[in-house]
């Protein structure tokens, strides 16, 4: 890379934190009482008018776990971890790929904000772990508060809904197949 390369990835820094903050539905109030940085400071950091330091970016990566070479849009290398890509589902919630093999088990990882209930159904079998927040899950006239650790398995045939269960949103890690399969636990008899 040449020093105009190095230029151009700091540059795009700012721009990169404002999209992923707006992505989130995050204020610049909520990203600076999470990370420490002051709200002028990350003004500045997004305008363009502060340069990214690794002061900056360690506390920022935290906030939005994610890895530092994503807020930096460091060039892929040969390295086998997953590059992820993030994106805005038509619900308005974000939903970042873990997996990208075609016609196979599919893991994602979903923020969802608060949202109105609105029951659905679909095919298949609805397989979901809650890694931030609580989640209110309602199947049919059932409902249910999960916490980060639980995890729920139900026919999505049955009318659902899950969110927030509170104004804060939550992390979910979904398992999507080609046909609602069944995820596939290692060591356990799927009879």
């Amino acid at each position: 890379m040449t020093s105009a390369d190095d230029a151009a990835l700091i540059e795009a820094v700012g721009p990169r934190v404002r999209r992923l903050r707006r992505s989130r539905g995050w204020t610049l109030e909520q990203v600076a009482a999470a990370s420490g940085i002051s709200v002028s400071t990350l003004s500045r950091l997004e305008t363009g008018r502060r340069s990214p330091s690794l002061d900056l970016l360690l506390p920022l990566a935290r906030t939005f776990r994610v890895a530092v070479d994503e807020l930096v849009g460091a060039p892929e290398t040969g390295d086998p971890r997953v590059h992820l890509r993030p994106f805005r589902h038509r619900t308005g919630s974000v939903l970042v790929p873990l997996t990208d093999y075609p016609g196979r088990l599919h893991v994602f990882k979903q923020v969802l904000r608060p949202r109105p209930q609105r029951l659905t159904t679909h095919d298949g079998r609805a397989w979901f772990c809650v890694l931030a927040g609580t989640v209110r899950l309602v199947v049919d006239e059932d409902e249910s508060l999960l916490r980060p650790g639980d995890v729920a398995a139900f026919e999505a045939t049955r009318p659902h809904w899950f969110g927030p269960a509170d104004d804060e949103p939550v992390e979910l890690l979904h398992l999507f197949g080609p046909h609602g399969d069944r995820p596939r636990l290692p060591g356990v008899d799927q009879g």
